[in-house]
């Protein structure tokens, strides 16, 4: 099936000079043409051009963007949307003065939504993230990461690695997914940390691996969590088969994450809150993603990534929602590019190309998406009428999303 949108007031996002990821300044850098078509075919953008030179289109199907923007779709390149319940009640508890940490010390947190859906049945875990999946769709977002991290045991990983890749068969939504068991430990082994962790090596990740449904491997590299040298471990474990780390680090302290994380060829480290000594330089040096995640900070009021001092340190920046339910409960993505530049100082032009390109790069799937390329998925979001792309970030509480088409065809 062929599908032509038509005049289009600004097609953004072209790039047809072969980057896959934007360093630095590039991340300011993207073509663009006004008054514009393109159409979608098989699933893919065949081509594009102005209205003046429209083609003929005998027997496509035709959507009139009405002035709107088209953009590439986001690629949302961390988050936990397979979960089992939100957690309002900590939401209560922030509101009357307890941190994140605090709620955690006190067996809330990521434990929380552990006891929750170690008792969910798959069959509603995915029912229940499919719908969210609906929703993030409907706003934009055309590819994800999903990390496990709510079992902490071997089954429960399991089953919610399952349900992240049913749903990625199920929907047009390009999923990755990543094992996330080191994100807490258990309350089984609170005090036998070494015990979990081999479970980790010896257990989790052969049957992961064995099953096939991790793209990645994780661990949340923190003060309280798990420190750098048992972060290591997991990641070593993880790269016997084949698994590529994708880490949190420095949400509330540098310990040592980046490095452990940079000395394994982690894809990205996110997060990236608090930068101190030589973090800054040693991520922004690397091939490395700096991925930060803007409405966490917001939700639970900690210091935003230095987007702005990464970008002019040529660092690769991407930007993701962090969708969970304890810290970050929502996959807005519009909302992380109000985020990135009301509160990071990062130019619109740059939030669109770390939440599409390097977004996508942080997934290893910046050759099939992530911009206006012919070739590439039609993975495509058409905005409300506006004069300038900016308009998008800047209404903020506003939906500015007119129409989303995935892999070709409209959601």
């Amino acid at each position: 099936m062929s599908t032509l949108i038509t005049h289009i007031g600004t097609l953004l996002g072209i790039r047809e000079d072969g980057k896959l990821r934007l360093r630095g300044a590039e991340l300011r850098e993207t073509g663009s043409l006004n008054d514009a078509w393109l159409i979608c075919q098989d699933g893919e953008i065949k081509d594009y051009g102005p209205m003046a030179e429209l083609p003929d289109h005998a027997g496509m199907v035709t959507i009139d963007a009405r002035g709107g923007h088209v953009i590439p779709a986001y690629c949302d390149s961390h988050t936990h949307i397979v979960f089992a319940q939100t957690r309002e009640g900590e939401f209560q508890d922030r509101i009357a003065g307890l941190s994140y940490e605090q709620i955690a010390q006190r067996g809330g947190g990521i434990l929380n939504s552990v006891e929750k859906l170690r008792a969910m049945p798959e069959e509603e875990l995915y029912e229940a993230s499919y719908r969210r999946c609906l929703e993030i769709m409907q706003q934009g977002t055309g590819s994800i990461e999903i990390k496990s991290g709510y079992g902490l045991d071997t089954a429960s990983e399991l089953k919610m690695l399952r349900v992240a890749r049913r749903l990625g068969e199920a929907l047009p939504l390009q999923v990755k997914t990543t094992l996330l068991a080191a994100h807490a430990y258990p309350r089984e082994f609170a005090d036998d940390h070494a015990g979990y962790i081999d479970l980790i090596c010896d257990e989790i990740i052969p049957h992961v691996a064995e099953e096939g449904l991790a793209d990645y491997i994780d661990a949340f590299c923190e003060r309280g969590y798990f420190d750098a040298q048992e972060t290591e471990r997991i990641l070593e474990a993880g790269q016997k088969y084949g698994l590529r780390p994708k880490v949190h680090v420095n949400q509330f302290s540098s310990c040592g994450g980046i490095q452990s994380s940079l000395k394994y060829d982690a894809l990205s480290v996110d997060h990236l809150e608090v930068m101190e000594g030589s973090d800054l330089e040693d991520v922004c040096q690397s091939d490395t993603i700096a991925t930060a995640l803007p409405a966490c900070s917001f939700f639970i009021d900690i210091p935003y990534t230095p987007a702005r001092d990464i970008i002019d340190s040529n660092g690769l920046l991407a930007l993701a929602t962090d969708y969970n339910p304890g810290s970050s409960p929502t996959g807005n993505m519009s909302f992380v590019l109000s985020l990135a530049c009301i509160r990071m100082n990062m130019h619109p032009i740059e939030a669109l190309n770390a939440a599409t390109l390097n977004g996508a790069a942080a997934m290893e799937l910046s050759d099939t998406t992530g911009s206006i390329t012919r070739g590439k998925r039609a993975d495509l979001i058409i905005t409300r009428p506006m004069k300038e792309f900016a308009l998008l970030p800047y209404r903020f509480a506003d939906r500015m999303i007119e129409r989303v088409v995935l892999n070709g065809r409209p959601v």
